[in-house]
Order: C-alpha cells, then sequence, then structure tokens
C-alpha cells in the first residue's frame, strides 16, 4: 500500500516506470501528480451567479417602486428559475440528499449554494499537498506534441485533492450552462426589450444586460470547449489564448447579434416572436428524439444507478430542453445521441454545422428584413438600413471567427479527416470541374474528390498548445 501514496516531496511532477510491462497496459509511465490548480472556474461563476442575482434583486425593486408590475414579475422569474436549478444541479452532483449535511441544504435553500461551493473548492485547494494521500484513480491519456503523439499513452495518478476539485469544477460548469441559457439569455432579452419600449436606460439595467452577456458568453464557452474535450477523451488537449479570443469574439457577436434581432423584431410584431421561438424550440427538442426513435435503439443505461426508465427518460427530457434553449440562441457545438451513455455523438458532423449557420443566417436576415418593413415611428430617428446591414455584418463575421476557430486554432484539428480549407478547396475544384465543357471532360461527369484520401498522414497531428481547458 505504500506504493500508492506519493512521497512527502512529491510536489512537482515525477515520471516513474511502471512495475510491469509497458506493453500490457498499454502505457509506458505512471506520472505522480503533486501540485493541484487553482478552482479559477468555480470562483468565476460564483462570482457571475451572485452579481446577476443582486443586479436582478435590486432592478426588481426599482421596478416594484415604479409600479413596473410586468418588468418586476419577468425579472424575478428569470432570476429564481435558473437559481434554483442551480441549487438543485449542485445538490444531485454531490449527492447531499444522501449525506448529513444541514448546513450545506440550509445555505441551497436560501439560494447561496454556489457560495457554499466554492469556499469549499478554495478549502480543498488550500488543504492539497500538506499531507500524504493515497490516489484514488488513475486517468490515461495521449500526450501530443507538434502534431506527433509521444509514444503511447500515459497513466496520471488522481489524489484525492484533486479528484474533489474536479467534481467541483464539472459541477460548475453545468450550472454555468443553465444560468447563461435559462436565466441569463431570457433576462437579457427581457431588459433590451424594456429598455427599447421605455425609451431610456437604467444604469442598473444597464449594469444587469452586460453581466447576463458576459455570463452568456461563458456559458457559451464551456459548452464548445466541454464539447471538444468529450470528443477527444483519449487525448490531453489543451488550449491556447487564441483560441480563447478567438471563441469569444465567436460567441459574444453570435449571441449579441441574434438576441438583438430577436429584441427588435419582437418590439414590432409581439406575437410573432413567440411564434418563431416555439418552432425554434419545438425543431431542437424533438429533433434528438425523432433521430432516437428512427435508429430504433434503446435508452442509455447506467446514467444513474438509482433511476428507473422513467427517471431516465425524465433527465434525458430535461437535457434535450436545455439543448434546444441553446440551440435557440448560439450553436451549442454538440450533437446528442440519446443512446449513447455520454448523450454526445463524437464523431464532427460538419453538415448539420453547416446547415445549422445557413438556415439561423436566414432566418435572421428574415427577421430583420420584416422589423424594417413594419417598424413603428420610434425608429425614425435611428438610420435602420445601417442598423440591418450592422447586425447582418456582425453575424457574418460571427461565422468567420467561428471558421477561423476550426481552420488555426482548434487544438484538435489536426486530428480532423477534412478542415475548412479542405472543404473549400474540393468544392473550388468541384464546381471548376463542372464549369468545363463537356468534350473536355474525360469520360463524362466527374464526381466531387475524396476529401480524406490525402490527408490521412495529418490524423495524428495537433499543434503544440500551452494552456489548461478550462
Amino acid at each position: 500500500m505504500e506504493n500508492n501514496k506519493p512521497r512527502e516531496h512529491d510536489i512537482t511532477e515525477v515520471v516513474a516506470q511502471p512495475a510491469g510491462n509497458p506493453a500490457e497496459n498499454g502505457a509506458v509511465m505512471v506520472i505522480n501528480h503533486g501540485e493541484v490548480h487553482p478552482p479559477f472556474s468555480v470562483l468565476w461563476s460564483t462570482v457571475l451567479y451572485c452579481a446577476e442575482f443582486v443586479c436582478a434583486s435590486v432592478l426588481s425593486s426599482m421596478y416594484r417602486k415604479s409600479d413596473d408590475v410586468v418588468w418586476m414579475g419577468l425579472t424575478i422569474t428569470f432570476m429564481l428559475v435558473p437559481s434554483v436549478l442551480t441549487q438543485l444541479t449542485l445538490t444531485f452532483v454531490h449527492r447531499d440528499l444522501g449525506r448529513d449535511r444541514p448546513l450545506v441544504l440550509f445555505m441551497h435553500l436560501l439560494q447561496m449554494g454556489p457560495i457554499i461551493r466554492c469556499i469549499e473548492a478554495l478549502i480543498v485547494y488550500c488543504q492539497a499537498g500538506k499531507k500524504e494521500e493515497p490516489y484514488v484513480t488513475i486517468s490515461r491519456k495521449i500526450k501530443l506534441k507538434h502534431g506527433r503523439g509521444l509514444g503511447p499513452a500515459f497513466e496520471c495518478e488522481i489524489g484525492h485533492s484533486e479528484r474533489k476539485l474536479a467534481v467541483h469544477r464539472n459541477a460548475f460548469k453545468r450550472t454555468a450552462v443553465i444560468q447563461a441559457f435559462l436565466g441569463s439569455t431570457p433576462q437579457l432579452t427581457l431588459q433590451l426589450y424594456a429598455t427599447i419600449q421605455e425609451k431610456y436606460v437604467l444604469p442598473t439595467r444597464l449594469a444587469l444586460m452586460i453581466i447576463s452577456l458576459i455570463s452568456i458568453i461563458y456559458g457559451a464557452l464551456v459548452c464548445s470547449v466541454l464539447a471538444i474535450q468529450i470528443k477527444y477523451d483519449d487525448y490531453k488537449v489543451r488550449m491556447k489564448p487564441a483560441a480563447y479570443l478567438c471563441m469569444i469574439l465567436w460567441r459574444g457577436l453570435e449571441i449579441a447579434t441574434r438576441i438583438t434581432t430577436l429584441v427588435l423584431f419582437s418590439t414590432t410584431l409581439t406575437v410573432w416572436v413567440v411564434l418563431v421561438g416555439l418552432i425554434n424550440l419545438f425543431i431542437f427538442f424533438f429533433q434528438p428524439w425523432v433521430e432516437f426513435w428512427a435508429r430504433k435503439t434503446s435508452l442509455p443505461e447506467n446514467i444513474e444507478k438509482n433511476f428507473s426508465k422513467l427517471g431516465t427518460t425524465v433527465v434525458l427530457c430535461m437535457v434535450t430542453f436545455l439543448y434546444a434553449c441553446i440551440n435557440i440562441f448560439c450553436w451549442s457545438a454538440v450533437q446528442l445521441d440519446l443512446a449513447d451513455h455520454d448523450l454526445v455523438e463524437k464523431q464532427p458532423r460538419w453538415r448539420s454545422l453547416a446547415v445549422y449557420y445557413t438556415l439561423r443566417f436566414t432566418e435572421n436576415v428574415t427577421l430583420m428584413i420584416l422589423w424594417y418593413y413594419f417598424k413603428s415611428d420610434f425608429y425614425e430617428y435611428i438610420c435602420t438600413p445601417l442598423l440591418v446591414v450592422q447586425l447582418i455584418v456582425c453575424y457574418g463575421l460571427a461565422v468567420i471567427f467561428m471558421l477561423i476557430f476550426h481552420q488555426f486554432c482548434h487544438p484538435c484539428r489536426r486530428l480532423f479527416h477534412y478542415n475548412v480549407e479542405d472543404c473549400l478547396r474540393c468544392y473550388c475544384c468541384w464546381k471548376k470541374k463542372q464549369s468545363e465543357p463537356p468534350e473536355n471532360s474525360a469520360d463524362g461527369p466527374q464526381e466531387p474528390p475524396d476529401l480524406t484520401n490525402h490527408l490521412t498522414d495529418r490524423e495524428t497531428d495537433i499543434v503544440d498548445d500551452i494552456m489548461e481547458a478550462a
């Protein structure tokens, strides 16, 4: 049992040879990790949660004093509903219902669960490395550098402190997505709509809108990073600062343009925007279920040991609802596979990505044109054609940054069978051959070239990354 414990001076990374033959377990080394990374993501999620909750409470109080009952009721609703879901998620992940922790449960009842969880994570981090602790599991990854695999997979010992912090990080990633798309997104839409209708900007309302937008962008970034980590689970995925910057520009422009388009359209055709939202919700909610029924597969097992088939179905419906809410405002970065245990389809589907952005761009342009022709007299003092062009250009820029990310900044782009450049090149070549006269063609019409024929040597390449994925 002594071999399972790191030594007291094992603070930095130490490489040790495994006891058996490396070929037997497919790994060449075992690494003891004594260094634990600070829980920055937990702290940042807690700050966003508290800031948005406080701003929404102050704004609701201002609405009550000014007798704006409708704005007050909707603001409180979009504040409390995601807050309650956040408490339930944290309680479920940490399995507190089966443990004797009255103080923690009481803090969750007061909607202060993220605060106590953040304090717990900070305490675990401060106490890590001060005493010996055996590792609880071993993580096996393939380390890649300069596009070349550094031998077989390597194994990392995961200690108790690191395992506890990983649980906290995973829980707060889930709550960040829930807070962003079930709370911050409708909150930002509501406050922007109220600002246009009342024709003035309150400082508190502006602060809440800015915090909500930051929360949404952060939730979208979490979705993108989680999608990469799930699809390439066998690899040690690292993200460069340029990748984060590109994703922030991509997600920020995409979400801001989408919300602004919906709000402007709703100020003119209020009833029709409800129909647009419901159609989007139903399409994205039932799409995974239709694919599930078409494949004639069964529900995944062991999502939770204590769940029956009914409980599993309820959980899948909640996941599908969250997936639909994300796709209404931005690309979710994943495709659901309800028959898989991870609930995510791990093979990238470029066709789905292209179809989504094509249809979304068409929908945004259509909504903006309808708003332009049916706008009220309030917009007489605004250059509406310029506003329409700006929104269209901003969404186009979001798509461009998305393409740049996948072509140049994606940490696993060298593992793709084909990338954006390959698709564009092959499409241009195919169009050129189609435009040639029939007599210049060899033996009849040419088929599009095989995109993967010349890329087999790139399947093990990856860039040299320098930052851990958040």
